[in-house]
């Protein structure tokens, strides 16, 4: 098949590629994108940026072929091409890493790396030699170093973004759409991103930049398009507008990014892990002798590159995962031979990181989710029969004060955005009057606008329920904002602790996620933490 790429065709500082006029409609009557025109120049790195709900992700899915739209035209170098498939926006020289990586943990590097287009000797069997040899020379002529004989597993988080960059590279991508791609990473991961993204951009690629990150907007971008409500609100320089304008554009009023939040005052431990050891299903150690305490009124956070035990931490403390070695109380009592509905009604609320999964039931309505965890109390139950009229009152609150954007109680919660889901998730857990709240990655995903809302809700839990908050998180920008002290997490152990946050920044704790730097901490959260050893 002739290869489709057109933009070669088109001059540095040119128009690579423009979206005219999209519209999308789903089946369901929600308008995604409203008359969409979008370009991006060759040789640039264009932020793609609105709320949850805005539009970002159809358009891309549209220019990768994952969607077909109601209406537009796509251009590549200036003549119209209709891209109805993946591989024919790879023809096209368009390539997408997304935000959760596709790749398959078992196979090695260079085998991922040729998946779907392996080389062959004798015209069947699959030549490994060769796909090394051409995993090789794609990392040097891009100055990305990575070992073929590696496996996918083995790799850090950063490792694995950088096969996924290369990969789509070895396919002749020119132009790479990039969804979140810092929202796991370090900053020192991030950092070294931005310095590969940079080499591309002056070697002449193009990259659209779709981030909530508004700081790695600025730090990155070339210029920026803003959507609203699937609409086009405006593009600029990002030399020509700020932080605050940017958020503005995009929520259509002013947003506050710094959080305003009083001294802690905490009191006695609310949540508390002492000496937790678990061993996942293949006897690896993912957590090892884990201790802390959580007390009223304090939000203590966890930093940690994602697979450090944060998840199997989280689990074990909802009662997704049973105990093995040491015990977790919650306001003194253990939750070892406890149900999950007992764990919760002792006073702990979750937000889990996986809200389609263990957050909400997608095909259920917001009602029925916001009052999942309290249909069973008189004031929703009489007789076996529902209150309905009691129900509709509460969420209709509960939707108004937490902002949630959906057709009433009674709309389907799969129908709302990523970013809504979370508000519905939020309303439930900050409304159950929580002694503990387990935050697990509570802003990841969603939008300026409602993490503002998600983050000041939980400062407020602080102060004025004196709610434990444990926040579990991969923004350190979120971590260093919320928390009153940090631990990080690295290898499953406790591998450095902060009682005074103002003690640390975004580089410091990098370097114990690293594991770069380790403390001395001792196993009881009582006491002083010992000297740092480099």
């Amino acid at each position: 098949m002739e290869k489709r790429t057109l933009v070669d065709d088109t001059p540095l500082g040119g128009e690579a590629l423009s979206m005219q006029h999209i519209t999308k409609i789903y089946s369901n009557g929600f308008v995604a994108n409203n008359d969409v025109t979008f370009a991006v120049r060759k040789g640039e790195i264009h932020g793609l940026v609105g709320e949850n709900g805005a539009g970002k992700t159809t358009l891309m899915k549209a220019l990768f072929g994952q969607e077909q739209t109601d209406g537009g035209r796509v251009l590549i170098g200036g003549r119209e091409v209709k891209i109805e498939s993946p591989q024919m926006a790879l023809e096209y020289g368009i390539g997408m890493v997304h935000q959760h990586f596709m790749l398959v943990q078992s196979l090695t590097v260079a085998e991922s790396m040729t998946l779907g287009a392996e080389p062959r000797r004798f015209g069947a069997l699959y030549d490994f030699k060769k796909a090394v040899e051409m995993t090789r020379a794609i990392s040097e002529k891009y100055e990305l170093p990575i070992d073929p004989h590696k496996r996918i597993r083995d790799l850090s988080v950063g490792y694995k973004q950088r096969v996924e960059i290369l990969k789509i590279l070895l396919r002749g991508a020119k132009v790479l759409l990039m969804d979140e791609p810092t929202a796991v990473l370090t900053p020192q991961e991030t950092k070294e991103l931005f310095v590969q993204l940079k080499n591309l951009r002056d070697r002449g690629y193009t990259i659209v930049f779709i981030s909530h990150k508004l700081h790695e907007v600025k730090e990155i971008c070339d210029r920026i398009t803003v959507l609203r409500r699937g609409r086009v609100i405006g593009a600029a320089e990002i030399s020509e507008v700020s932080e605050g304008g940017i958020a503005r554009m995009m929520v259509g009023r002013d947003v506050y990014l710094n959080i305003e939040k009083s001294e802690a005052n905490p009191g006695k431990p609310a949540l508390s892990v002492k000496g937790v050891s678990y061993r996942d299903a293949s006897g690896a150690k993912a957590l090892d002798n884990v201790s802390f305490d959580v007390r009223e009124g304090e939000i203590l956070g966890v930093a940690g590159v994602e697979g450090n035990g944060q998840a199997e931490l989280s689990e074990l403390i909802a009662g997704l995962l049973k105990l093995q070695e040491g015990d977790i109380t919650i306001n003194g009592k253990s939750i070892r031979d406890m149900s999950i509905g007992r764990i919760r009604q002792s006073g702990l609320s979750l937000i889990h990181e996986d809200r389609m999964t263990y957050g909400t039931n997608a095909v259920a309505t917001v009602a029925e989710n916001i009052i999942s965890d309290r249909r069973h109390k008189p004031e929703y139950q009489s007789r076996g029969f529902l209150r309905r009229k009691a129900i509709t009152e509460k969420v209709t609150a509960l939707i108004d004060e937490f902002r949630v954007k959906c057709d009433g109680p009674d709309a389907e919660t799969r129908t709302l955005s990523g970013g809504n889901i979370q508000k519905v998730v939020a309303a439930r857990e900050f409304s159950s009057e929580p002694k503990a709240l387990l935050a697990g990655h509570p802003t990841r995903g969603i939008d300026v606008g409602a993490s503002e809302l998600v983050r000041n809700k939980i400062v407020e839990l602080r102060d004025k329920q004196r709610t434990a908050v444990l926040l579990i998180s991969a923004d350190l920008s979120e971590i260093l904002s919320l928390s009153d002290s940090i631990i990080v997490l690295y290898n499953g152990r406790v591998a450095a602790r902060f009682p005074d946050v103002s003690a640390v920044d975004e580089t410091i704790l990098g370097e114990y996620m690293l594991g770069v730097k380790t403390q001395e901490v001792q196993s009881s959260p009582e006491g002083k933490d010992g000297d740092a050893n480099v």
